[in-house]
Order: structure tokens, then C-alpha cells, then sequence
């Protein structure tokens, strides 16, 4: 009995130094096994490397035509094409003006069907809303739209892989006019002129009250000052390029 008392002793006394051992060791954690969900964050084209003096203005459509005649009469007075990103529920609205617009020479681009928060809607829902679009906008035109506008600016990896898997660029702006906060005419041309650059998109709207006489001093103190405008596609790069973190489009090195 005693012997038996005895290994059970030796047996409890060596599982505590073992215990004791092991506990003093450095602690080696397993590897944090990262689920493959955390993708790279995609970023829009908000303006464009380039070292010439050219630009792009844009104006978004959602609502109202009072002033669009306007806006188109003082682009066709200075030679000057531009790009309206115009949403499904105004083309539905006002068709004529989309082949108005399109007959002044400027550029149509998408700005989805309902004008929704696209970064709340699946792939599948992003690609209807744009499609939709650019469906109606070849009908009235005949020409497929090449560049597409979020509503509110917002987006996500999603909103963006799924205009790209249809074959459209995600266009944002690098300017805000503001003008949309209902502006002075006088307000909008100075933040405009006071930040504009090369490369960059300068973001109107066309029923903006204040924007008719800020673009009239704008686009030609633009063309005296050396620049020249163009619609947003034109000012894009076409190949060899990549978007940084801050929505800068730049040539590759060593891209033509």
C-alpha cells in the first residue's frame, strides 16, 4: 500500500514540473488565418496624370431641363465639348434632350437608371441599373456610353468590378463646382478657377441655378489661361495605365 502511495506522489510531483515547464517556454502563437474576403479597395477615376493643360467639365442630370438649353448654347458659343452624365429616370423624362445633347457634340455618359446608393445594391443589381441606362442612351444616340458616374459619388469594390465586367469606366470628379448647394454664380467660379489643374474633372450639374453664368466666364478665362477642354473619355488614358490610392490615373512606366 505504501509503495502504491508512494508512485502516486512521484506521479503528481512530476506532472507539476512538467506543467511548470512548459508554461515557462516562450508561448508561440498559431498564424492568424485571414479569411481571402479582404480584397485590395478599387478606386474610381477621379482625375488624370497629365502634365499638359487639358481638362474635362462635366455636368450630372437628374432633374429638371430649365436651364440645360442654356448651358448648351454658351458650350456651342465657345467650341467647347463636354460630357453630361445623365441618369435613366431623366432620359425617360426628356429623350429629346438627350439627342439634343448628343446632336451639340458632347459625350453621354451613364449615371445609373434610379439614381439609388449603389454601394447598398448587389452585382447583379449594379449591372441592371447600368445597363438599363446604356440601353436607352444607344437607343436615342446610337452610340454605347463608355464611362459611368455613381450617384451621390459613392461606390465599393462592387460597384466598380461590376461597371468594369460590362465594359464601363468608373468616372468620378476632382473639382466639386458645388454648385449644387445653390451657389452664386460669383462662389462657383472662384472655387473653380481657384483649384483647377491639369488632368482634372470638374463636377456641374445642369439645373444648378448659379452654373449658366459661372461657366461663361469659366470656359473662356480656361482657354486664355492655355487649357483646353475636352469630354471625360478624351481626357482619359486608354492603355497602360493604373489608378492609384487617391483616384489619380497615371501611365505605367514605360507605357506609351
Amino acid at each position: 500500500m505504501r509503495v502504491f502511495v508512494f508512485r502516486l506522489k512521484w506521479q503528481y510531483v512530476l506532472a507539476v514540473l512538467l506543467v511548470s515547464f512548459f508554461a515557462a517556454l516562450p508561448q508561440v502563437r498559431e498564424p492568424l488565418v485571414v479569411a481571402v474576403t479582404s480584397r485590395k479597395r478599387l478606386v474610381p477615376v477621379y482625375r488624370v496624370d497629365r502634365s499638359d493643360k487639358v481638362v474635362a467639365l462635366s455636368f450630372d442630370a437628374t432633374w429638371g431641363t430649365d436651364l440645360t438649353d442654356e448651358i448648351l448654347q454658351i458650350l456651342r458659343q465657345n467650341g467647347v465639348r463636354t460630357t453630361f452624365f445623365l441618369a435613366g429616370q431623366w432620359i425617360d423624362k426628356y429623350p429629346d434632350y438627350v439627342v439634343k445633347i448628343a446632336a451639340h457634340g458632347h459625350e453621354v455618359g451613364n449615371h445609373s437608371l434610379t439614381h439609388p446608393h449603389m454601394n447598398t445594391l448587389s452585382a447583379e443589381g449594379v449591372i441592371k441599373e447600368i445597363e438599363r441606362t446604356g440601353e436607352m442612351i444607344r437607343d436615342l444616340v446610337g452610340e454605347q456610353p463608355l464611362i459611368f458616374r455613381p450617384p451621390f459619388g459613392e461606390y465599393n469594390n462592387t460597384v466598380i468590378e461590376a461597371a468594369s465586367s460590362i465594359g464601363y469606366v468608373t468616372v468620378q470628379w476632382s473639382v466639386d463646382s458645388l454648385d449644387w448647394k445653390n451657389l452664386t454664380s460669383q462662389q462657383i467660379y472662384s472655387r473653380v478657377m481657384s483649384q483647377i489643374k491639369p488632368g482634372d474633372i470638374v463636377l456641374f450639374h445642369n439645373a444648378a441655378p448659379g452654373t449658366p453664368d459661372a461657366i461663361r466666364r469659366i470656359i473662356p478665362d480656361l482657354i486664355s489661361s492655355g487649357y483646353t477642354i475636352v469630354p471625360v473619355s478624351e481626357l482619359l488614358l486608354k492603355e497602360d495605365y493604373y489608378i492609384d490610392h487617391e483616384g489619380t490615373q497615371r501611365r505605367r512606366p514605360g507605357g506609351q
